[in-house]
């Protein structure tokens, strides 16, 4: 199944994508209801639709998809080696996998009201070096009699409903700065991240699972039509499933979140790219830019990079006496 969120007209529809039509859920439920059901509900809800010969379908083509569900919360893993490695030169001016990387499956939050849908154009921060990441999201459902906390690895692998194709819009120069002070990646990141261009249900890629239970799916990423990169997902140096289960380690995970695979590598991004180059080729990406994101079972995720937005200023921080008592 694919499930969606779209345009038609003034009005907001959510519901699936039958062949090449969208056709809403029955009884106005939305997204974020079906993924509180779960995965197992969905298929019944799919079923009464097919079986109906729902009347009230549109063509996909005449309608404008939106992000495919309002994120609950947004984590980001980094779960692919070979980008670890390329792109701390970038960032960080070393090119280093350090032994904290492969103890635990690290990830940050990021802001789940900034997320952009398919064709959607970002408004970048001032930056020299604006990038796109290509990521597969996990999108996760509810599971009957489980409160999403401290999950085993199988566990986390049952609540995950779907994925779909997610790419972090990343201010590289502005992440740099802020990683110097041991906190973030913030500004660098927060101002986009799209999602889409549907969810595919976990079901319809049960076929690509290796033997270890990782998603060998291949993911292609495309600027202004050139072939940047491209990588087997199943790199990942964990499945999924310990990503869901690390994420509700002493937490919880809940219907709606979204967890990012990370970069994948060979090329998933530009800041890979500059840090085996030592140089900026190929070049940051520049307002009028397409980045297409292709991903075999999934579909494919176009943005495009709008104008910058200069906001008010902040001043940098005052000189403070420590002396103070009061």
């Amino acid at each position: 199944m694919k499930i969606a969120r779209w345009i038609d007209g003034a009005d907001l529809g959510e519901g699936f994508v039958i062949d090449d039509h969208v056709v809403p859920f029955p009884n106005g439920l939305r997204v974020a209801q079906v993924l509180e059901r779960g995965l197992d509900a969905a298929h019944g809800l799919y079923r009464s639709v097919a079986d109906r010969g729902e009347t009230k379908r549109a063509a996909l083509a005449e309608v404008t998809l939106l992000a495919p569900l309002v994120p609950a919360a947004i984590r980001d893993f980094v779960a692919f080696e070979e980008h670890v490695e390329g792109v701390s030169a970038s960032v960080d001016g070393k090119s280093e996998v350090v032994p904290e990387w492969y103890q635990a499956p690290t990830f940050y939050f990021t802001n789940p009201h900034t997320v952009l849908g398919p064709g959607e154009s970002v408004s970048p921060p001032v930056t020299e070096r604006l990038d796109f990441e290509l990521e597969i999201a996990a999108v996760i459902g509810s599971v009957p009699g489980s409160d999403g906390a401290n999950l085993t690895a199988q566990a986390g692998a049952s609540h995950i409903f779907g994925y779909t194709i997610m790419n972090d819009w990343s201010a590289r120069d502005i992440q740099s700065r802020e990683m110097k002070v041991r906190l973030g990646p913030a500004k660098g990141k927060d101002f986009g991240t799209a999602l889409g261009p549907w969810i595919v249900t976990a079901d319809e890629l049960a076929s690509y699972l290796d033997a270890d239970g990782f998603l060998a799916v291949r993911a292609e990423v495309f600027v202004n039509g050139e072939l940047i990169g491209e990588d087997l997902v199943s790199n990942m140096g964990w499945p999924f499933g310990e990503l869901v289960a690390y994420a509700s380690r002493n937490s919880r995970v809940v219907p709606g979140d979204v967890l990012g695979s990370g970069t994948v590598g060979n090329g998933g991004c530009l800041g890979e790219l500059w840090g085996r180059a030592g140089e900026l080729t190929p070049s940051p990406l520049r307002e009028g830019d397409e980045v297409r994101m292709a991903v075999e079972g999934i579909g494919e995720l176009v943005g495009r990079v709008g104008a910058g937005v200069v906001p008010p200023a902040i001043p940098a921080a005052r000189a403070r006496p420590r002396s103070r008592r009061r």
